[in-house]
C-alpha cells in the first residue's frame, strides 16, 4: 500500500469522525518508526562503500543508519571496541589497514588510519519517509497490516479507545509472523549446509 491507501484502511478500520487526515499521518509515522526500532528483515540491509585515497581516521555514518551487521577493509574485518579503548589506541597515530573502530556522534573511528582501499559497511537501515500520499517503502509493501494496526495502537492510546488492547494485540502477532518468516528464510532451502566444528585429515 502507499501512504495514501495506508491512511484510508487505518481510518476506516479506526471508525472515528475526530480523526484528521494530519492526525491519522502521525500515528502511521509513529508506527514505522517503532517498528523499525526491533525488526531485522532482509530488506532492511544496505551497504555503504567508502573508498580511501588518502588518510583517513573516520567515516560518516549513513543518515539511515540503524544498527551495524558488519565492518570491513578488504578481506579485514574491523571490530568494534569501546570509544575509551578507540581513544587509548589512536594515541600512536598508527597508518595501515584498520583493525578496530567506534562510533562517536555522527562518526565510525578507524584505527590503525587506511589510506587507500575501501571500507564496507553493512547495516540494517531506516525505511524512507512516506511524505507523498503515492510514496511507498518496503514495510508499507510487505506489512502494511503491521504498520496499520501500530497507528491504530497509538490512536487508541490518543483517543482512550478500549479497543487498544486487540489494536495491540493485533501488531504483536504480525510483527512475530514478519520476523518469522525473515528467521525461516535466513535458514531454509537446499543452500544451506553445516559447517563443521572440526576437520581431521586421515592418512
Amino acid at each position: 500500500m502507499n501512504k495514501g491507501q495506508l491512511r484510508t484502511h487505518f481510518l476506516n478500520l479506526l471508525n472515528r469522525t475526530d480523526c484528521s487526515n494530519t492526525l491519522a499521518d502521525t500515528f502511521l509515522e509513529q508506527a514505522i518508526s517503532r517498528a523499525q526500532r526491533t525488526l531485522r528483515i532482509p530488506s532492511m540491509e544496505k551497504t555503504a562503500t567508502f573508498n580511501i585515497s588518502s588518510s583517513t581516521s573516520a567515516i560518516t555514518i549513513p543518515n539511515d543508519f540503524l544498527e551495524i551487521i558488519d565492518f570491513y577493509h578488504g578481506n579485514t574485518n574491523i571490530s568494534r571496541v569501546p570509544l575509551a579503548k578507540m581513544v587509548e589506541i589512536r594515541s600512536g597515530s598508527e597508518q595501515g589497514i584498520p583493525k578496530y573502530f567506534s562510533r562517536q556522534d555522527t562518526e565510525f573511528l578507524l584505527y590503525p588510519y587506511p589510506a587507500s582501499g575501501s571500507v564496507i559497511v553493512n547495516y540494517y537501515a531506516s525505511f524512507p519517509a512516506l511524505v507523498a500520499d503515492s510514496d511507498i517503502n518496503d514495510l508499507t509493501l510487505v506489512a502494511s497490516d503491521l504498520v496499520t494496526y501500530g497507528a491504530l495502537s497509538y490512536a487508541a492510546d490518543h483517543f482512550l479507545d478500549e479497543r487498544k488492547a486487540s489494536f495491540e494485540s493485533g501488531y504483536q502477532t504480525f510483527m512475530a509472523e514478519l520476523s518469522s518468516q525473515s528467521n525461516s528464510a535466513d535458514i531454509s532451502g537446499t543452500v544451506q549446509s553445516i559447517q563443521p566444528s572440526a576437520q581431521f585429515d586421515l592418512d
